[in-house]
């Protein structure tokens, strides 16, 4: 029996999210065979009047090609998925997977050339700035382990999540945005943190559903040399196949001047890996409702409610501070009261307390208001 959730998500991909038109291509990329949804979506694009073009891939075939990967070699992937790339008016990224470590005894130096050629070359050179574009997760037991749930109950979390009003969610949103281009200074407080960074003339961009699904962020980024203090995340935060925890970053000047975690060697050989590293591309806060607690996957739990992330590396074109990198990981603190709590204050007038946003203009944020 066909499941009506995902028939909606797959509406909601090509008409919301992609806003697929008559004419138009649409590269459906699967990471993790998931023939229902991509189905659907090959269904509801040929209905929309669009050409749908499927690239179906694996995480283990993935990691036997990065473990013996050399630089000309995926010059010429990178080559290939470009010229397919460049010919598409929009792109949905599926990925699925039952093991989220599948990467991690890829050497660091071997995920580089990745980053340094599919990465660049096909998804920040071109998919991110020239297609209509959404990046999204689908349900599998290895997600629902990592959420500490049972299958059915998870997937009646994930299409709560991904089929919520995200239009509703886009105009609650207008005021947050508006006050963060007014902002200048921002201050972030809670156990292990007190930071502070300018958003000055950096324009802010609200992220309801066009982008990711799950989504429910507003971001910007800090001007480059102005982040000074400390940060600790209490989110644990998968990154290059290994799951990082008690994470926390010194900062002078915008320069990540000491980092600790479980495996301090580790991370700071990721910091290292170019300039930008070192510095941050992104600050967002994260919004949606039905999101309450980390899951071990970045796409959902950069949206948590109440959260914001501090994302070392490269920034966005749409919120450009100059920074750029080979890296962008999206570090993520919750501030609500079972996480520790914590303030983040505009211009020294605090705008959210707790993770509840306590000034009338910003309060349909609140998740009562989003659900």
């Amino acid at each position: 029996m066909k499941d009506p959730r995902i028939e909606q998500l797959a509406k909601n991909l090509i008409n919301y999210s992609v806003k697929l038109q008559k004419g138009e291509k649409v590269l459906i990329e699967n990471f993790g065979l998931q023939r229902e949804l991509v189905n659907a979506l090959v269904k509801e694009a040929y209905a929309a009047g669009g050409y749908p073009f499927v690239s179906l891939k694996d995480h283990q075939v993935d990691r036997a090609l990065l473990m013996g990967a050399k630089e000309d070699q995926f010059d010429m992937i990178a080559e290939f998925e470009a010229n397919v790339m460049k010919n598409m008016d929009a792109y949905i990224g599926l990925r699925a997977g039952d093991n989220i470590n599948e990467q991690s005894d890829v050497p660091a130096e071997k995920m580089a050339i990745h980053g340094n050629t599919v990465g660049k070359k096909v998804h920040r050179e071109i998919r991110v700035p020239k297609t209509k574009w959404v990046v999204l997760r689908y349900p599998t037991n290895s997600m629902a382990q990592l959420a500490k749930m049972s299958t059915e109950a998870f997937e009646d979390f994930y299409f709560n999540v991904c089929n919520l009003d995200y239009g509703k969610m886009s105009e609650a949103m207008d005021s947050l945005v508006e006050l963060m281009n007014r902002t200048d200074k921002v201050r972030l407080t809670g156990p292990g943190t007190d930071l502070t960074f300018s958003i000055k003339d950096i324009k802010a961009i609200k992220c309801a559903g066009e982008l990711n699904i799950p989504d429910g962020e507003v971001y910007s980024a800090p001007v480059r040399d102005s982040v000074n203090g400390t940060i600790t995340y209490n989110t644990p935060s998968p990154y290059q196949g290994f799951t990082f925890e008690n994470v926390k970053l010194t900062f002078k000047d915008g320069k990540i001047v000491e980092a600790t975690a479980n495996d301090t060697e580790r991370i700071n050989k990721i910091f290292d890996t170019d300039e930008g590293a070192r510095f941050v591309g992104e600050f967002a806060i994260g919004v949606n409702p039905f999101i309450l607690h980390p899951m071990q996957d970045i796409l959902f739990d950069e949206k948590i409610d109440g959260s914001f992330h501090f994302t070392p590396g490269q920034c966005y074109d749409d919120a450009y501070n100059g920074n750029h990198s080979n890296i962008h990981w999206d570090l993520v603190n919750i501030q609500r009261p079972d996480y520790g709590g914590g303030s983040i204050y505009f211009d020294d007038v605090l705008i959210r307390q707790d993770g509840r946003f306590v000034i009338p203009e910003l309060e349909k944020l609140n998740p009562e208001n989003l659900k």
